[in-house]
This record gives C-alpha cells, sequence and structure tokens, in this order.
C-alpha cells in the first residue's frame, strides 16, 4: 500500500476511541452482522478477517469458526485486540490487505467489514482476497454507502474528516457497490441495507473460480 495514501499514523491513533465510535454510532447494526455472519460460517472453516481494528467482530464470533486470523495494517489496533479476552480460535496479527503474505487457497472464508471504501485501492484488496480464498470460497463484506450524499455534502464532508487525517476514497450507493463486488469477480449470494449512522451494506458474495 502507497504509504503516502494509507494514513496509518491516523488509524493508530483512532485505536483509543474506535470501541466507543462503533458502539455509540453502529452499535445496532454491529449486532446484527455478527448474527448475520454466525448464520453464514460454520465450524470447519478457516476464516481470514481484514481490517479488524480493536477486534470486535473476531471476539464476537470467533468462536464459531474453527480458526480465525484477524488482521490489521495498524499495530496499534492490533495492539489493542490482543488486550481483549477473543476465543481460543482466533490469532491477531498486522497485514497490509493490499499483500497478504498468506498462501493461495487458504481460507473458507474472507471477511472485511466497513473498510473497502477507506482502502485506496479496493481493487486490488480484492484481488488479494481472491487468490487466499478457497475456490467458491465466502467473502463477506459489509460496507457503509455514502452515495446518496450530494456532491456538495460529501466534498465538505471528507475535506473536514481530511483535516484529521480520516479519508474515505470510494463514494458507492448500495446498488454500485453490489456491482463492484460482481465486476472484481464474485458471485453475490444476498445483500441488504442495514441502518447505522450511514447506511450499511450487508453483503455476502462465492469466489467463483474457472
Amino acid at each position: 500500500m502507497d504509504e503516502k495514501r494509507d494514513n496509518k499514523e491516523f488509524w493508530n491513533r483512532y485505536s483509543k476511541l474506535y470501541d466507543f465510535e462503533i458502539n455509540k454510532f453502529s452499535g445496532k447494526a454491529y449486532t446484527e452482522m455478527y448474527r448475520l455472519m454466525a448464520s453464514a460460517l460454520s465450524a470447519d472453516m478457516d476464516v481470514l478477517e481484514i481490517a479488524t481494528g480493536t477486534g470486535l467482530i473476531a471476539v464476537n464470533i470467533g468462536a464459531i469458526v474453527h480458526h480465525m486470523e484477524a488482521t490489521d495494517f495498524s499495530p496499534k489496533m492490533i495492539e489493542k485486540a490482543k488486550k481483549k479476552k477473543a476465543p481460543d480460535s482466533v490469532r491477531f496479527s498486522v497485514e497490509d490487505a493490499t499483500a497478504l503474505s498468506f498462501k493461495n487457497n487458504s481460507f473458507d472464508a474472507v471477511i472485511i467489514s466497513n473498510a473497502l471504501h477507506i482502502i485506496p485501492e479496493p481493487d486490488t484488496v480484492l484481488a488479494n482476497i481472491a487468490r487466499v480464498l478457497k475456490p467458491n470460497g465466502l467473502l463477506i463484506a459489509p460496507t457503509y454507502s455514502h452515495g446518496h450524499l450530494r456532491e456538495t455534502t460529501w466534498n465538505l464532508n471528507a475535506k473536514i474528516l481530511r483535516l484529521i487525517g480520516f479519508e474515505t476514497y470510494s463514494k458507492w450507493t448500495p446498488d454500485e457497490y453490489v456491482e463492484f463486488i460482481k465486476q472484481n469477480g464474485f458471485h453475490i449470494e444476498r445483500w441488504h441495507v442495514l441502518s447505522a449512522a450511514f447506511p450499511l451494506v450487508y453483503l455476502e458474495a462465492l469466489n467463483i473460480t474457472d
């Protein structure tokens, strides 16, 4: 990932507020995400989570799978995640989503939650996910949708957030986001919009290979 664009410094600082912000603005949506993810995963699965943050998802659903690699590019996020009481099946580590170190066809499922819109190269991340997923493996990729915002509102919000180091690189409506995942080679299984601080598109897709 381009170090000039990855705003890692912001996410290292934000690790102190991450849990509070998620619970305050998207707590109900996250609870529903845990339920949906639990219904899609099973006890025999090896799962990779990208952009785990402080490990909220891993801590809440890790016990239902065989093994879960919960990763983030921010060392401070992982440092905080490791302090939580996580299931024995969960291992936290630092990974760059654009250059994953795992072998091809390593995982039955990959979770990347609320991150693709804040990554400069989402296509590269999806290509890495497709590589490490087994054929017909499951992608679970909930993502906030900002496409409903008018350009003036979007530009003003983005400018304010950029002042504190936060960058949002992609602005999709729910339909545009679904199409983006399709265009990157995944077959959509189900998706719908959850209510959160911004509309949250919960999406599951399969890594269909020829």
